[in-house]
């Protein structure tokens, strides 16, 4: 790869902008609490269920990988590969239906190939996240099936910056022992901004209440079962980015470069580290307020460069490269009657390849091209109406270079795929209002559901591809009563998705040795097949003001989700769905001081296929506390979180490793943050 951005520590950086920060005056920069993913029209009220996590908030409830930082967030849950490595799930649905944007356009990389392979982002340099539960096809593409995780870091700034802001963060502890440090400077005259940051974060080995394996998978050992730390889960996180832009009363244009460089293990293999690294450059550009047939044009592009190389006793195994850009055009045209709206064209390409050994996936080049438009009636001052269709043609091409394990990649594949979506929402009343949407999704085959055929050592699973899957296919709605009368603010709603053709990872009863022959001494083979699936639940919230008294202002809030899913050819439960969880919060906020409480439950999950473990359930109890001051004209926020303080053994269900490597134990951090 390239050299690494900055050209020294980025340790060193973020403390040094951490300590910098007292110097300069200014307040604060503050995000609209508009949802931005998936409403280029700006409309205060969406159709499709979202969550937006920013402030405050986002700052408690930060985890060191984007799965486990949303996993307690209603209809999300993590695909938890230890403290190094987690992907979020959104209503039981992961890997290539769930689309990870930055800024709204996606970054290349392996996530979605391996549960063991990381996301390269920190969250702790994030200043917002956005998450459209439901399909969201239509603006992102078919990889966004399942829903859309959006993270906005303001690397190329969209408005005018004057004078010197920022800020910074340190924290410290944790059931892995986290030292982490970040910090942010942005500088600006009105009309050129600039853009600075970096962070650093070291873990250990994470704390777990007793034995890493399960009872069952004990019973099978020789007794030498490890206790009270889950091996081989340490790690680090460096990253940096610069960016600047050019702004003025119409729009903006500017650049990022940034640079995420990470090294942890794998709890599932002692002697296995993965070295992972990224470059991104962006561009970003808005035109408002244009004569014309349209009124603004929205440009976003970017391009990747990522590697990750997984390293066996000291030795390179298999080093998984992917390269690549994505391009998108937004154009919002003039009213035509009574129709607000916007049309858009995508353009992406990568290239990926598996070199080494272990490679069970072929060198594959991947281009897609879309269009897609979206349009908007206010029927009546109750009703609000949307409508949208995409058009995708996606190819995929293999090469098997020389290996005779890819002989099924002989040749490319080609997909057209639509999706057509509706939604409504209806006021009934000023408190009272309904939120529905339905619509049709297809997602073209990804080149390891087509192309895969090797042993994944990371899964412990022989994987086989089918080069002659079709487009997975799938209608969806969603139906939420939502409320809010000043003192309870929450919703009430229920989701359902067919799949008339759902490409599952599944069992096939055989064992496989390393070279794809039988053998009862083998490890299980999976196969990528499509099947009809159903995909049903129910997710809850609200919160709650209890009032305010000379003691302080308390609220509650309590949410739960419930999902449940299906394989309606042989009748089984698919893997890796979470169970029934409820979540309540008791927060306190009395001038300077905040508070909370939090109680989890999660459900046993025992609706699973036949091949797969269940999960026992578990009560857990969190609290964390912060206090506010300033220093000069900077605002600080001191704060303590604890997680898991009775202790338990947590499995998810939705982690392919819950038989090995549990969640945290007794938690406890403390941090540090300033804004200026």
């Amino acid at each position: 790869m390239s050299a690494r951005f900055p050209s020294f520590p980025p340790s060193l950086l973020a403390s040094a902008l951490l300590i910098a920060s007292p110097a300069f005056a200014a307040e604060p920069l503050e995000l609209q609490p508009q949802v931005i993913t998936g409403n280029p029209l700006g409309s205060q009220t969406l159709a499709s269920p979202s969550t937006v996590l920013s402030g405050d908030d986002l700052t408690l409830q930060q985890k060191g990988s984007l799965g486990e930082t949303l996993n307690k967030q209603p209809g999300v849950s993590s695909s938890y590969f230890g403290p190094g490595a987690s992907r979020p799930i959104i209503r039981g649905q992961d890997g290539d239906r769930i689309r990870i944007l930055r800024n709204g356009v996606g970054a290349l990389d392996a996530s979605s190939l391996s549960y063991d392979h990381a996301v390269p982002l920190d969250p702790i340099n994030v200043d917002r996240i956005e998450i459209v539960r439901g399909p969201a096809a239509l603006l992102y593409g078919g990889s966004a099936i399942g829903g859309v995780v959006n993270t906005f870091d303001n690397r190329i700034p969209t408005e005018s910056i004057d004078g010197i802001h920022g800020a910074g963060e340190l924290r410290y502890g944790g059931a892995d022992t986290t030292r982490s440090s970040a910090g942010k400077l942005e500088a600006g005259n009105g009309q050129f901004a600039l853009h600075l940051d970096a962070s650093a974060r070291e873990f250990n080995d994470l704390k777990i209440p007793g034995y890493a394996k399960s009872s069952r998978e004990r019973a099978g050992d020789d007794g030498d079962s490890s206790k009270h730390r889950l091996a081989n889960s340490d790690g680090r996180q460096d990253g940096g980015a610069v960016g600047g832009s050019y702004t003025w009363d119409d729009g903006y244009a500017g650049l990022s470069y940034s640079n995420y460089d990470s090294n942890y293990g794998s709890p599932a293999e002692d002697d296995v580290r993965i070295r992972m690294q990224q470059e991104h450059y962006a561009f970003a550009s808005e035109i408002r307020n244009l004569q014309g047939p349209f009124s603004s044009v929205k440009f976003d592009a970017g391009y990747t460069d990522y590697q990750h190389r997984e390293i066996e006793d000291g030795e390179v195994g298999t080093t998984f490269k992917n390269k690549g850009y994505e391009a998108r055009v937004e154009a919002r045209h003039q009213p035509l009657g009574p129709f607000n709206g916007v049309i858009g064209a995508q353009v992406s390409r990568n290239e990926f390849s598996a070199l080494g050994e272990e490679a069970f996936v072929p060198h594959t080049d991947t281009n897609a091209g879309a269009l897609f438009i979206l349009e908007e009636l206010q029927a009546t001052d109750r009703l609000l109406f949307t409508l949208g269709g995409r058009l995708e043609h996606t190819t995929v091409d293999p090469d098997a270079k020389g290996n005779e394990r890819f002989a099924n990649a002989d040749r490319s594949s080609s997909f057209t795929a639509g999706s057509l979506s509706s939604g409504a929402v209806y006021t009934l009343t000023p408190v009272w209002s309904v939120a529905a949407t339905l619509g049709y999704t297809e997602r073209a085959p990804t080149f390891y559901e087509l192309y895969a055929n090797g042993a994944h050592v990371a899964t412990g699973t022989f994987e086989v591809g089918d080069a002659g899957l079709s487009k997975e296919k799938a209608v969806s709605s969603d139906l939420a009563l939502r409320f809010d009368n000043g003192t309870h603010k929450g919703s009430v709603g229920v989701f359902y998705s067919h799949f008339s053709n759902y490409i599952g990872l599944l069992g096939t009863g055989r064992t496989l040795n390393d070279e794809g022959e039988e053998d009862a001494a083998g490890i299980p083979e999976y196969a990528y097949s499509g099947v009809r699936a159903r995909f049903s639940g129910i997710e809850a919230q609200d919160r709650w003001q209890l009032g305010e008294s000379a003691y302080g202002k308390f609220a509650l809030e309590l949410s739960g989700d419930y999902t449940r899913a299906k394989n309606l050819d042989n009748g089984q439960d698919l893997p890796r769905i979470a169970p029934l969880r409820l979540n309540t919060g008791l927060l306190w906020e009395l001038d300077r001081w905040q508070a909370r409480i939090d109680v989890e439950h999660a459900s046993s999950q025992h609706r699973v296929p036949d091949n797969e473990s269940s999960t026992d359930g578990y009560t857990t109890l969190g609290a964390n506390v912060g206090y506010h001051f300033d220093v000069g004209q900077s605002k600080w926020l001191a704060f303590v979180n604890a997680e898991n303080l009775t202790n338990q053994t947590v499995r998810y269900a939705s982690s392919i490793l819950r038989d090995i490597a549990p969640a945290e134990g007794r938690s406890i951090q403390v941090g540090l943050r300033t804004t200026f």
